[in-house]
């Protein structure tokens, strides 16, 4: 090949190859999104409820409370299964779509040394009873939880195995599934 064919040549392949990346490059970690840490307004967002909604009689409320320069919810109730009941939820609606590659949900929580779950609902939890759990235990100190999505159980047969993070809708901290007093605090919600 002549110099003057070559110069042409090595120039597209300048021009194609620009745009890639370098061939040891490294995919950079999916990054964590918070989506709460309950510093601004959060009654604005999170409304809590009860199996009262249909019939069942737990108690409860939530409060937003600062300690240490640490903002958190706290929700605290009698969850009774009488009734056909059995849940008290505080839930949030997710506002925007999760970043592409999320993995997993992070909570930063404590409480009655007690197991409290995660309801996930997504645009095919399309009845009230539809929602993906995975259950979580906490102590007296604050503590960091890490939830896989694919760790997250469907309510029922007609929902896919896991929920997939582009259709994720709501977020809720329960106490759930038998007669107890919850108290859960929860400084920090997000993904990762």
């Amino acid at each position: 090949m002549s110099s003057r064919g070559l110069i042409p040549l090595l120039t597209a392949v300048a021009l194609v190859c620009s745009g890639l990346p370098p061939v040891m490059a490294e995919t950079p970690p999916a990054q964590s999104a918070m989506i709460e840490d309950f510093k601004m307004e959060p009654e604005t967002r999170w409304r809590f409820f009860t199996d009262q909604v249909m019939g069942g009689v737990s108690t409860g409320g939530v409060d937003f409370a600062t300690e240490d320069g640490h903002a958190f919810a706290r929700m605290t109730g009698r969850v009774s299964t009488a009734n056909r009941g059995g849940f008290i939820q505080m839930r949030l609606d997710l506002a925007t779509r999760l970043p592409e590659g999320t993995t997993g949900v992070r909570l930063m929580v404590r409480g009655n040394n007690q197991r409290y779950f995660v309801h996930l609902r997504t645009g095919g939890t399309l009845l009230p009873w539809q929602y993906y759990q995975a259950g979580f235990e906490v102590s007296q100190s604050w503590a960091e939880v890490r939830l896989p999505l694919e760790s997250f159980a469907a309510s029922g047969a007609l929902l896919r195995s896991a929920p997939r993070p582009s259709s994720l809708a709501s977020v809720a901290i329960v106490a759930y599934g038998r007669d107890h007093d919850a108290r859960i605090d929860v400084r920090e919600v997000g993904f990762y």
